[in-house]
C-alpha cells in the first residue's frame, strides 16, 4: 500500500527513484536537505522497516528461534528496528546541531536514507519469495546479508565521495562522528546478540 501511495502521489519522482542503480539522476535532482522529511522518502522508509523486519524476522525463523508467521514477533522486531533507527538519526540531528553542521550532515543522511530505501524496495520481493519457499537454506540467508553489507558500504563510500571536501576539512569531528554514531551503534547491537 504504501509502494503504490508512493507510486501514485509523486508517480515521476517514484519513476526517478526506481531507476536509481542504473542512473544518478534522482541523486542530482533531490539531494537537497529539505527532501529529508517529504511525504515521499517518509513512506519509503515505511517500506524499507516493514521490509527488513519482515527479512530479520526469516532469519529468526531459519536459526529455529521464532515462527514466520508470528505477528507478535514482527511486531516487535519492526519497533525495535524503528526505535534504533529513529534514535540514531535524532542523535545525529543533535551532534550536527552542536557543531554547527547541520546543512551536510542533513544531505549525508537523505543519501543514506536513499540507498537503504531502495535496498529495502529490492528486498521486500525477496522477502516474499523466502516466505513462500520451503527451501531457505544458509547460502540463501547469508547472499542476501552479505548484498544488502555490501549496498550499505556502497552507500557509505558513494557518500563518502561526494562530501570528500567538507569530510577533510572537518576530519576529527567526522571521524567522531563515524566512530559515535555508524560503528558504536551497530557494535552494540552485535554484543547484545551475542550475550542473549
Amino acid at each position: 500500500a504504501f509502494i503504490v501511495i508512493a507510486k501514485g502521489a509523486f508517480e515521476s519522482r517514484f519513476n526517478d527513484f526506481i531507476r536509481l542503480i542504473v542512473s544518478d539522476k534522482y541523486i542530482k535532482i533531490y539531494r537537497e536537505s529539505s527532501h529529508l522529511m517529504s511525504g515521499f522518502n517518509v513512506l519509503l522508509v515505511a517500506v524499507n522497516l516493514i521490509s527488513l523486519s519482515f527479512f530479520i524476522q526469516l532469519v529468526i525463523y531459519h536459526l529455529h528461534y521464532g515462527e514466520k508467521t508470528d505477528w507478535i514477533l514482527f511486531i516487535r522486531i519492526f519497533t525495535m528496528l524503528s526505535v534504533f533507527i529513529f534514535s540514531k538519526f535524532l542523535i545525529e540531528k543533535i551532534i550536527a546541531t552542536i557543531f554547527g553542521i547541520e546543512e551536510v550532515i542533513e544531505q549525508f543522511s537523505l543519501q543514506k536514507v536513499t540507498f537503504r530505501t531502495y535496498m529495502g524496495l529490492l528486498l521486500l520481493p525477496v522477502t516474499f519469495m523466502l516466505f513462500y519457499s520451503d527451501y531457505i537454506t544458509n547460502f540463501i540467508i547469508y547472499s542476501i546479508i552479505i548484498i544488502l553489507l555490501t549496498i550499505n558500504l556502497l552507500a557509505y563510500f558513494i557518500s563518502l565521495k561526494i562530501y570528500q571536501n567538507f569530510i577533510f576539512s572537518k576530519f576529527f569531528y567526522f571521524i567522531l562522528y563515524l566512530c559515535a554514531l555508524e560503528i558504536a551503534p551497530y557494535y552494540f547491537i552485535y554484543y547484545l546478540i551475542t550475550k542473549n
